[in-house]
């Protein structure tokens, strides 16, 4: 059966806690990297409901997308909530991780996840963000040692590209060299001119890796003084970003779409509001999961029909519907469009790690209970 640490790695893997905001508390809150997990649930909210929920079904681990703390503490005692959810997860041998903005913006994360839950194609990032920075490694080596000096830079971590590792190119021909007064050369002698059959290898690595992969070279490598280059290549836009934008299979109208969005988010007592002419023709979508007016005017730019997001305040709003070709907006409640993200994720950890049951829960967290639509 697989352990904590084997579900938190296959999680970090999707949603690398690197990507987390500065401020944000992600990872593991509770539970022993070594304990076997069986039961996963997936929640929005790590609030007592779903952790009855968890205890009821005899889960193991319960992944949430929002944080229990987003500040230090220095009580967990059980006469608080949050400190009552940390006695009963632990008195239960129920671990606690969680994954939030670190999964916000990347592939099968909440926005993207969201998109999905809506039928939008051809979806893609509405503000990527760039690549990680790659260098370009070419390292001449003798033709002997070429097989552990490319290991060695593998061991590193260069030559990963995308979903591949352990990638290079070899090609092989002459070097020539002279050592002079005062080398110790491995091959050939000092002053005579030596031309040794080598093989040039190429590979990519991700510039914060660079140190590491020039150590592992130089340690590798027989020869006193080492041919080598490491360029820098253009950055390039990464599959992560905020939002996500995407087209309709058939054009609608912004009332027809409005009521597909309350239909494919999951049910709640809060309201969807909509701002802009309800004939208004809709195509090309853009949304984010989460609290996203911060991407309101990106929406516009590009050329999105509507914008779909949470926790709109009616100053931007208002500004942001007087100004020329303003897309129309959605506004869903918080928790319906994180939602989106559980089953989604809950599959991708089931797909990449045998031995683990996996299941989301339906219990309704949003905070607000009911919503009343006064008459016009």
């Amino acid at each position: 059966m697989p352990s904590l640490r084997d579900v938190v790695g296959v999680l970090d893997s999707l949603y690398d806690p690197r990507w987390a905001d500065d401020w944000d508390a992600v990872g593991t809150v509770a539970g022993d990297p070594d304990a076997e997990i069986g039961r996963v649930l997936f929640a929005v909210d790590p609030v007592q409901a779903v952790v009855d929920e968890a205890i009821v079904w005899g889960a193991d681990l319960i992944v949430t997308h929002h944080p229990l703390w987003l500040k230090g503490v220095t009580s967990v005692a059980a006469g608080s909530p949050k400190g009552r959810v940390v006695h009963d997860l632990i008195s239960h041998g129920i671990a606690l991780h969680t994954c939030h903005t670190n999964a916000d913006c990347p592939p099968l994360g909440v926005s993207e996840s969201m998109a999905f839950a809506l039928g939008l194609t051809d979806v893609r990032p509405l503000e990527p963000d760039p690549a990680d920075p790659v260098d370009a490694w070419v390292v001449y080596v003798p033709r002997a040692d070429a097989d552990a000096i490319a290991a060695a830079m593998h061991d590193a971590g260069a030559g990963a590209i995308g979903d591949y590792d352990l990638a290079q190119f070899q090609s092989t021909g002459t070097g020539s060299f002279r050592p002079r007064e005062g080398a110790n050369p491995a091959i050939g002698e000092v002053g005579a001119v030596e031309q040794v059959p080598e093989t040039r290898i190429a590979m990519v690595a991700a510039r914060r890796l660079r140190e590491d992969v020039r150590a592992a070279v130089l340690a590798a490598h027989p020869y006193e003084e080492i041919a080598y280059e490491v360029l820098e290549i253009a950055d390039r836009a990464s599959d992560r970003g905020s939002g996500r934008i995407g087209t309709l299979a058939e054009p609608t109208t912004l009332a027809e779409f409005a009521a597909l969005v309350a239909e494919r988010l999951p049910s709640h007592r809060s309201a969807t509001r909509v701002a802009g002419d309800p004939a208004r023709p809709i195509r090309t979508v853009a949304l984010c999961g989460g609290s996203g007016d911060f991407l309101l005017s990106t929406a516009s730019g590009v050329g999105a029909d509507v914008y779909v997001t949470s926790d709109l305040r009616h100053h931007p709003v208002s500004e942001h519907l007087e100004k020329p070709a303003a897309c129309a907006v959605i506004d869903v409640p918080h928790w319906a469009a994180e939602w989106t993200w559980l089953p989604v994720a809950s599959a991708a950890l089931a797909e990449r790690l045998a031995g683990i049951e996996v299941a989301v829960s339906t219990i309704v967290t949003d905070p607000w209970t009911a919503a009343i639509v006064s008459a016009e």
